[in-house]
């Protein structure tokens, strides 16, 4: 503050003289210089202040008015007491103008501002903006700090733009997967990922994502060995079983040109779309070894020697004696020989079904109860195939469920038996004996698991037919007579055929269809008598299932529409590296007792969002604090099972002009929490 002064008639001298303002200065919203009164002082020069007590007195003023009575510096304090007079005169009189605000005082020890950043602010004014989902891309981030994803990328020579990119991408992907265009209009749009990462949001662009995918996928052998040994270190994981298993994806579109797509057998039923398959080794903990993107027309038998050969290279010195289990559809001979060759342990389900074996006389029979609590019945037995170990099984729910299901198919065969053995005696039914054997081969095709053991007697006459010849219908008038006759009437010729005359079918002597109801054996190389353990290593198949049963349908793997190989490699790729981001958070909340699934979880965590929240002061500035929302009850359990911090970034503050309350649109990087 200052004083202005401007001349004046003077009434009580009734001259001409200087009349005085204590006046203010500020800009305003476009940013210009204007001035206020805070105080008409009056006529001054009849009272002989000189200007040097004027200045001292504004200099005074202006201190006292800023600080209040909240001293937090010391004010210039006058040893002329006519200056103090008239200060205290001025203050008291702006007091009481309301021309300042003042806090009231405050006890000492408890100072008003302690740990409190305090505005005056019009109600009328607050605004909510940018609000963005940020708790589910902070969890995510949080485990990609985990796993060191950063420092890995950092020591591959990666500059830290891409490093923050490669980021933000991998946990898009990991909470809303998509393609890489819809992933850069979400990001644009509704998250506060790059917010979390550091990384530009001006500069994501579809472009930028594809990019990023494929220099991922350029050290993919190296990233998944950090990853692999990274989450052994994080979770002492020794890595003793192993199972492998492979899946595949479909494609939408020709795929014309490509050596990655090929026509095979699919697992969506989808016949019509090629495919490519996605081959993994997995830990009963449910973390990637090792994966390998294969020509669609790959088998599951064809495929396990080379993964086995990486396995040995690629994991840790646990790993390459572990036991490795997998399921009855690639456990050839000779697969299993080779497993055993290269000084592995396996552990598979017998592909087919023993017919001759013997209990041992000292093995006894174990029960253990699944997960649903139903009982199952385990015992010791030897076959004269091999040498190997088998593991008898039988589960009386799985008992029930085959007779039942053996029930329904009898019926059905039967029926169509009967459809058959009627069609024989219709006058227009098919009774021809190689069109009857047709339709009982469609029957046995349909129903194979029922119809081998039926026995179907079938018999048959001779009979002549009569085949006469179409006639040919000339066209030419001028044609003879008699060549016209010759045409209408061909020769009849005759061929000599079969026909049913009747059908008969019954179960074969001696044969229970529900005899192996409920019954299988698994068959291993391990020499242990602890059939327990020996059936808690096989459950664990279950674990790859899960992990299909994520990567396709949580993290959007199937289909693919990427036309170019190198493309769909790096979407597959990203897509594993999501999981594992995923599974580093599962697996902790599982060792907690939470069992959510995915989705479930980053419903959850999208309850916590960024806000930007503006107001207008009493100045005519206007305030803008950006910060997260308070997590609910539900984020903390998760935030304090995986022992997270709540928040990415500390409040962050600023004061901006009065025009930009209703166009303020910002994404700044903000401060993150330091340990």
């Amino acid at each position: 503050m200052y004083f202005k002064v401007s001349g004046r008639h003077n009434p009580h001298t009734g001259k001409s003289d200087w009349y005085y303002r204590l006046v203010e200065s500020y800009r305003n919203s476009d940013g210009r210089v204007c001035h206020r009164t805070m105080l008409n002082v009056g006529f001054l020069d009849g009272e002989g202040l000189t200007p040097e007590q004027l200045n001292l007195i504004q200099k005074i003023l202006t201190q006292r008015a800023l600080q209040g009575n909240n001293l937090l510096f010391e004010i210039p304090v006058s040893e002329d007491p006519i200056v103090n007079q008239y200060v205290e005169t001025y203050y008291n009189r702006l007091v009481a103008e309301k021309r300042i605000d003042v806090l009231g005082d405050k006890p000492k020890k408890k100072p008003y501002s302690k740990g409190k950043d305090l505005e005056i602010i019009d109600l009328n004014s607050i605004r909510n903006k940018d609000v963005r989902e940020i708790g589910a891309e902070w969890l995510s981030y949080q485990a990609t700090e985990q796993l060191q994803i950063r420092s890995f990328l950092e020591r591959q020579g990666w500059s830290d733009q891409d490093i923050r990119l490669a980021q933000t991408h991998i946990i898009s992907r990991a909470v809303y997967p998509a393609s890489e265009y819809e992933t850069s209009r979400w990001i644009q749009d509704n998250s506060a990922i790059c917010e979390v990462t550091g990384y530009d949001l001006a500069k994501i662009s579809k472009d930028k994502l594809y990019s990023i995918a494929k220099k991922l996928y350029s050290v993919k052998d190296e990233l998944e060995q950090h990853l692999s040994l990274r989450t052994n270190e994080l979770f002492d994981i020794e890595d003793k079983i192993v199972l492998y298993d492979l899946t595949n994806t479909y494609f939408e579109g020709r795929k014309q040109g490509s050596k990655l797509a090929k026509f095979g057998r699919s697992k969506e039923k989808r016949s019509d779309a090629k495919l490519v398959v996605l081959a993994l080794v997995i830990n009963p903990e449910g973390f990637i070894k090792y994966s390998a993107i294969l020509e669609g027309n790959m088998s599951d038998p064809r495929s396990l020697e080379r993964m086995i050969n990486k396995l040995r290279v690629k994991t840790s010195d646990c790993a390459q004696n572990a036991l490795v289990v997998i399921d009855a559809g690639i456990a050839t001979e000779e697969n299993l020989k080779m497993i055993r060759d290269k000084g592995y342990d396996y552990m598979c389900v017998s592909r087919s079904t023993l017919k001759q074996y013997s209990k041992e006389a000292d093995a006894p029979t174990v029960t253990v109860t699944d997960n649903k609590k139903q009982r199952i019945d385990l015992c010791r037995v030897k076959s004269d195939k091999n040498t190997d170990y088998y593991l008898k099984v039988e589960s009386h729910a799985k008992e029930m469920k085959e007779r039942s299901m053996n029930e329904q198919f009898l019926q059905r065969f039967e029926q169509e038996m009967q459809k058959i053995a009627d069609s024989i005696h219709k006058k227009s039914g098919v009774k021809q004996l190689d069109k009857v054997y047709e339709r009982i081969g469609r029957s046995k095709q349909k129903y194979p698991s029922i119809a081998r053991y039926f026995d179907i007697e079938i018999e048959s006459k001779p009979y002549v037919q009569e085949k006469a010849g179409q006639k040919n219908k000339g066209q030419d008038k001028n044609k003879n007579q008699d060549n016209q006759d010759n045409q209408d009437n061909q020769a009849v010729e005759t061929q000599k055929k079969h026909i049913v005359t009747s059908i008969k079918w019954s179960i074969k002597p001696d044969v229970d269809i529900n005899a192996r109801s409920g019954v299988y054996f698994l068959r291993t190389t391990l020499e242990s008598d602890n059939k327990e353990l020996l059936w808690q290593c096989y459950n664990i198949i279950r674990e790859i299932e899960a992990t299909f049963r994520v990567l396709k349908t949580d993290l959007d793997l199937r289909p693919i529409y990427h036309q170019k190989d190198e493309n769909t490699m790096a979407h597959l790729h990203l897509g594993i590296l999501a999981y594992w981001v995923v599974n580093t958070v599962r697996f902790q909340l599982k060792q907690n007792g939470i069992n959510s699934g995915w989705k479930e979880i980053v419903r959850i965590m999208n309850t916590q969002k960024a806000v930007s929240t503006l107001a207008q002061n009493q100045a005519e500035e206007v305030i803008k604090i950006r910060r997260c929302s308070e997590p609910n009850q539900k984020v903390i359990q998760l935030y304090d099972a995986l022992k997270y911090k709540y928040a990415p970034f500390k409040k962050k503050k600023s004061v901006v002009h009065k025009s930009e309350l209703e166009d303020e649109q910002i994404i700044e990087q903000q401060i993150f929490w330091s340990d």
